[in-house]
């Protein structure tokens, strides 16, 4: 039978005989032949006469090696003949071309997607927090040379930062810190009730107001304050390129940036603890006074009975700490922003959360540590 790309091609049997293939098999002409061919049917050894092909692309091609292989499969041996040498080439590099057939899909391993998921997690948690760790230092060193140099100091800035820190936040640790003492007073005394022992209520206050909750609580709030407001300064300086130019100039970032910001933090968290000691105390004195008929002076000759002044010294030694962790994680995810406005939102976000997750974490190391000291 003949084959040619035109209009009127015939197509019937090509048992044992030849496909005599004509005209231009080109992808312009290539539609109605391709059908040609595909209508073939095959039951011994059939020969592909080329001779009368003009000229042959690669789509034309392949359509007779799709051909070849259809007959193929159906039993019948094919080969051609008449090819010219570039037609032989042609015809040898489609032959040998095998299309790759997507694989089936297996049946889900979710217990290995879940393991490949957290270890992505884990190697992702480390790099940021080795990162963390690396910027504290780099920071602390920073404050360590400006030691010997104090006239790099920025003064000016860390008394600013001062004032936003400490003074803008005393009124509401204040206040948190009287609610918290009398909320605390309340739920304990209904439960010592139980037992009569409403008068170690006071006890009670003295230890979670001065070794926990006046620190832990301060660090909430300034890392919600304070640690936001810097991871959010520092990153719309880097969104304006600002922090691109300092160094184009040959300043320092952490001297101009971080150094004021931490000292700020470190001078004023231990003051605000002290003022979240007293009002906390304040607030649960006058709980007991109204709640179980302690008068003041008894509150007070009570709570100079106990062993308040080390307790006291262990809130106040964590303070620092704790204002070095925030002040380190606040300025770190400024640092970290990608040049836009989300990245910033995401970056303060981050900031709060990571530096309250550390507070904790370094309070309860703290714990651990006087435990084992036996205080």
């Amino acid at each position: 039978m003949s084959v040619e790309p035109a209009d009127g091609m015939s197509a019937g049997s090509a048992d044992g005989g030849r496909v005599v293939l004509r005209g231009a098999w080109t992808v312009q002409w290539l539609a109605a032949a391709a059908a040609g061919l595909e209508s073939l049917d095959c039951r011994g050894r059939t020969r592909f006469d080329v001779s009368g092909v003009t000229v042959m692309d690669s789509a034309g091609a392949w359509a007779v090696e799709r051909a070849r292989r259809a007959l193929r499969t159906k039993g019948c041996e094919v080969e051609f003949s008449g090819a010219s040498e570039e037609q032989e080439l042609l015809l040898a590099h489609v032959a040998a071309f095998t299309p790759e057939l997507p694989l089936p899909a297996g049946p889900r391993l979710y217990f290995l997607e879940m393991l490949n998921r957290m270890g992505a997690g884990l190697i992702r948690v480390t790099s940021h927090t080795l990162r963390q760790i690396g910027f504290t230092g780099m920071a602390l060193a920073c404050a360590a040379r400006t030691l010997f140099r104090p006239a790099r100091l920025r003064l000016t800035s860390a008394v600013h930062h001062m004032e936003a820190v400490g003074i803008d936040a005393v009124p509401i640790v204040a206040l948190l810190s009287f609610l918290i003492g009398t909320v605390m007073v309340f739920v304990a005394v209904q439960q010592l009730a139980r037992f009569g022992a409403e008068l170690y209520t006071i006890n009670m206050l003295e230890v979670a107001v001065y070794r926990e909750m006046a620190p832990l609580l301060t660090a909430i709030i300034v890392a919600g304050r304070s640690g936001s407001a810097f991871t959010a300064q520092i990153g719309a300086m880097v969104v304006n390129e600002e922090v691109d130019a300092m160094r184009s100039m040959g300043l320092d970032p952490l001297e101009m940036l971080v150094l004021p910001r931490l000292l700020a933090l470190v001078l004023m968290v231990p003051l605000l603890t002290f003022i979240a000691d007293m009002l906390g105390v304040l607030g649960g004195g006058l709980m007991c006074w109204s709640s179980i008929g302690i008068a003041p002076a008894a509150f007070l000759e009570r709570f100079q009975s106990l062993p308040w002044p080390w307790h006291f010294r262990v809130g106040l030694i964590k303070a620092p700490f704790f204002a070095v962790i925030i002040g380190a994680i606040g300025c770190f995810e400024g640092f970290e922003v990608q040049g836009s406005s989300a990245s910033v939102g995401e970056r303060t976000t981050r900031s709060v959360v990571e530096a309250i997750f550390w507070v904790i974490v370094l309070d309860a190391a703290f714990a651990a540590f006087f435990s084992i000291l036996g205080y």
